[in-house]
């Protein structure tokens, strides 16, 4: 009786959520535009070329039909710019809008207005912020410059290819001949070559030589290898001073083979390839020391540990760095490539700050993928169980602590690193000057030792169902709220009732947007309180 009482109760829910996403949706559709919206005030733009016009006010329109307009006139010397929202249904100074369906504002001369007389109207948001005065190109005649400009790139193409395809056919035969000093080429196919002691997977050449590295410092160190930056010669005709680009070498022991072949294994597959992925060069094996490279793209902010001990970030940066961080996990998990191309689905297993690097742009990208697992359907249960319970303790989910992951369910080991990513989100968001009194660094479960084992975090997580601390301060701002409850969906303890990455990134795109809107609208209105976002899990 308790199981139907229980399973009514989360139909009757389901059923509410279904309601709420319905309704957020139609609250959504039903905003107004924002548009450029200033009294009549002077101008220096001369009426020709494009202008950019000068009002700082973005106003919503009062009414779901109304466009923007922009009005230029110049009379007696005075010129001078008027934008506001109007119903192109209602004349304006006697005007009937016609052209307002159009993305841009493209002013029009209208004679008898007593002024030299430029109007235009067009149906984006703030679309009369630039107007254009001369004609813009039509669509067949900017078809017809695109075909003209890549006629000659096309027939060039195709001449290169077919030569470099008979190039390759031909010199098949003498393949164990190399010329000692050829530069590094670009080769856009991804083939791998297991018996040679250089395998690129993606933008170098298949030559067998080793590439002329010289390292640096060393920048980390792991389990399993150690990272040093380095710099990597492009030919050997290029003086020292200018012929190095900086790249990251990952250095694993002889002892460590199978852990650089996993990796090397993961990143060869060219559907990885991600912005939010740490951009992977080649894999080498070196004799002498007997060592094993992986040679990847270097990011000088570091990982994302490092970044968040040393900087307190903004909530510009939290939106950045959680959501590339979402989509990139999101990209791992995911069966199509982001062409719609079919892709291996893959399990990070070790998602944790430090395994995660911050780029020049502040987004993030996945790295140190040693116990990553190719979630093939083909795998067998046994195979699957052979992969063991891995990962770091603090970060491990409660189904990989006690060891009764879901091996009959691929997506189980999907959900674990939902889990291990909210963690890193609650870091993220514990730095944010948005959330008020920032405090010093910490992990999750920072009350535990530097390194607990398994045994503790066992006692934490399983036996008293602890997770990190949400304070109350973070709830005061609206958009770390919705981010704070969409963390607590993904550590729960259910691993099914965890949302998707996908979802969470979904949900950082409508968080971005809303506080876009909220940043547009405060000089004039503000955007409607009851406006959410409901997402289903």
């Amino acid at each position: 009786m308790e199981l139907l009482r229980f399973s009514a109760f989360w139909c009757g829910m389901i059923l509410f959520g279904s309601s709420l996403l319905e309704e957020a949706e139609a609250s959504i559709m039903k905003l107004h535009k924002l548009c450029k919206f200033c009294d009549i005030q002077p101008t220096n733009c001369s009426g020709k070329g494009n202008c950019k016009v000068e009002c700082g006010i973005t106003s919503i329109c009062p009414q779901k039909e109304d466009v923007c307009v922009s009005i230029w006139r110049k009379k007696d010397g005075n010129v001078t710019f008027d934008t506001v929202c109007h119903n192109p249904a209602e004349k304006l100074y006697g005007l009937v809008l016609k052209d307002y369906n159009n993305s841009e504002c493209e002013m029009k001369e209208l004679s008898g207005m007593g002024s030299k007389f430029f109007i235009c109207s067009c149906s984006e948001d703030e679309c009369n912020e630039r107007v254009f005065f001369d004609p813009r190109p039509t669509e067949p005649q900017v078809m017809a410059v695109i075909l003209v400009s890549l006629v000659p790139l096309l027939v060039m193409a195709t001449v290169v290819i077919t030569f470099f395809y008979f190039y390759r056919v031909c010199r098949q035969p003498s393949g164990h001949c190399r010329h000692k000093d050829s530069l590094l080429e670009i080769d856009p196919l991804v083939i791998i070559e297991e018996d040679s002691s250089s395998t690129h997977a993606n933008s170098l050449n298949h030559n067998t030589e080793l590439l002329p590295i010289e390292l640096d410092v060393q920048v980390g160190k792991g389990r399993f290898a150690e990272v040093y930056k380095a710099k990597l010669k492009q030919g050997s005709s290029v003086s020292v001073e200018q012929g190095f680009e900086t790249v990251a070498i990952k250095i694993f022991s002889h002892e460590e083979y199978l852990s650089w072949k996993n990796e090397k294994d993961i990143f060869s597959d060219a559907d990885l390839r991600h912005e939010n992925v740490l951009h992977f060069l080649t894999a080498e094996e070196r004799k002498e020391p007997r060592q094993y490279w992986l040679i990847t793209a270097y990011h000088p902010r570091g990982n994302l540990q490092e970044y968040l001990t040393h900087n307190i970030i903004s909530l510009h940066d939290l939106w950045l760095l959680g959501g590339s961080l979402a989509r990139g996990v999101a990209h791992l998990h995911s069966d199509r490539t982001p062409c719609g191309r079919s892709k291996v689905p893959i399990a990070h297993r070790d998602i944790k700050s430090s395994n995660i690097l911050v780029k020049n742009d502040l987004t993030c990208c996945l790295c140190d993928f040693g116990l990553a697992l190719r979630l093939d359907n083909s795998l067998s249960v046994d195979e699957l169980a052979n992969s063991g319970q891995v990962g770091t303790a603090r970060y491990m989910a409660p189904e990989v602590l006690e060891s009764r992951i879901n091996l009959e369910n691929i997506e189980s080991f999907k959900q674990a690193d939902v889990y291990s990513m909210a963690l890193v989100l609650w870091e993220i968001i514990s730095r944010c000057s948005a959330v008020g009194d920032v405090k010093a660094y910490e992990p999750p479960f920072g009350n535990l030792r530097e390194h607990p084992c398994v045994e503790s975090m066992k006692d934490s997580v399983l036996r008293d169902r602890g997770r990190p601390e949400i304070p109350n301060s973070w709830t005061n701002h609206s958009g770390i709220q919705m981010l704070c409850a969409s963390i607590e969906d993904c550590w729960d303890h259910d691993p099914e009732a965890r949302l998707t990455a996908h979802c969470v990134a979904e949900r950082f795109n409508g968080m971005e947007y809303l506080d876009k809107l909220s940043d547009c609208s405060d000089s004039e209105e503000k955007i409607p309180e009851e406006i959410f976002v409901v997402d289903e899990k």
